[in-house]
């Protein structure tokens, strides 16, 4: 018989390409548990784990009201199509790709012999990323992560600008992760929002279908409810700008839109900012980039197809 996905053993990425210095100590493999805190509730959800399997839906969000977010498994588990190709050609250098999913970015990065990380709190998803090449942690994006403050981009694509439920935690935890002045590319809601939500994920059979009951994600049994946010273009810049990041580009291509954020040239010091000879000096990364967040950046507006 064969093993559940979410149970298959996953390799560690190679430690050539994460100093043994930078994870966090007494951490194991890729499949190690996340603490209870910091393991969203769809993580272990049935439906979920079942879609990554089969590579196909149906799968929603769903609020209290019934409202229902259709889910693009089919998509996430295929291949990096055109759109996903132009986002991974705006990235610079070392990637960082949060809440990876069955992980077709990253196994496209790999591929290309870029220095990628994907990292998802689901271990079926986690699963699928090592088996299509990419490096991939089972981790959330609060906890420890390798090379905190080196990474030169950021992926929230498919929604994940919703993790958490709060984007401004969000942003403030991705200024620890990049290097200074490091780009985040954005996948934003394509109309004017700025929701706060708690929704379960389903396959849209539990709400009538008769299930095993107290069994999350199976039919007749909702998941429990986690916080998620639905956030677009004007909400996520007013956030970002608002915490020192600046806005490089906007774009709509694919029915998808996105957005360029560059985070602080300079990250503010941990200790108390009212005394300027305590400030903690930090050195910027020697790598080249486009430009930074110190040079007026006029936001390019348009539309492809």
């Amino acid at each position: 018989m064969n093993r559940p996905l979410d149970e298959s053993p996953v390799d560690e990425p190679p430690m050539d390409d994460f100093p043994a210095h930078d994870f966090p100590v007494g951490d194991s493999a890729v499949g190690a548990l996340v603490p209870p805190h910091a393991q969203p509730a769809w993580a272990g959800a049935d439906p979920y784990t079942r879609a990554l399997r089969t590579g196909r839906g149906p799968l929603f969000l769903r609020r209290a009201d019934g409202w229902l977010l259709p889910l693009e498994v089919e998509r996430w588990c295929a291949r990096a199509d055109a759109v996903d190709l132009e986002i991974l050609g705006r990235c610079e250098g070392s990637v960082l790709d949060i809440g990876c999913g069955p992980g077709r970015l990253v196994a496209e990065l790999a591929g290309q012999g870029r220095r990628v990380l994907g990292i998802d709190v689901s271990a079926a998803a986690v699963g699928r990323t090592t088996r299509l090449g990419g490096p991939a942690l089972r981790r959330s994006v609060f906890e420890p992560l390798p090379a905190e403050g080196r990474w030169d981009t950021a992926l929230l694509v498919d929604g994940n600008i919703g993790i958490g439920g709060d984007p401004r935690a969000l942003l403030a935890r991705l200024t620890d992760l990049l290097v200074p002045a490091g780009l985040l590319i954005a996948e934003t809601v394509p109309m004017d929002v700025d929701e706060r939500v708690r929704v379960h994920i389903t396959d849209a059979r539990d709400a009538d279908a008769p299930g095993t009951p107290g069994t999350p994600g199976t039919p007749g049994t909702p998941c429990t409810p986690f916080p998620w946010a639905r956030i677009g273009t004007r909400a996520l810049i007013r956030y970002a700008t608002r915490a020192g990041w600046s806005a490089v580009d906007q774009w709509t291509t694919g029915g998808r839109s996105f957005v360029a954020l560059r985070s602080r040239s300079l990250r503010r010091s941990k200790k108390s900012s009212a005394d300027p000879a305590k400030r903690t000096a930090v050195i910027s990364s020697q790598r080249p980039r486009k430009p930074s967040a110190d040079s007026p950046v006029a936001i390019r507006y348009r539309r492809s197809t």
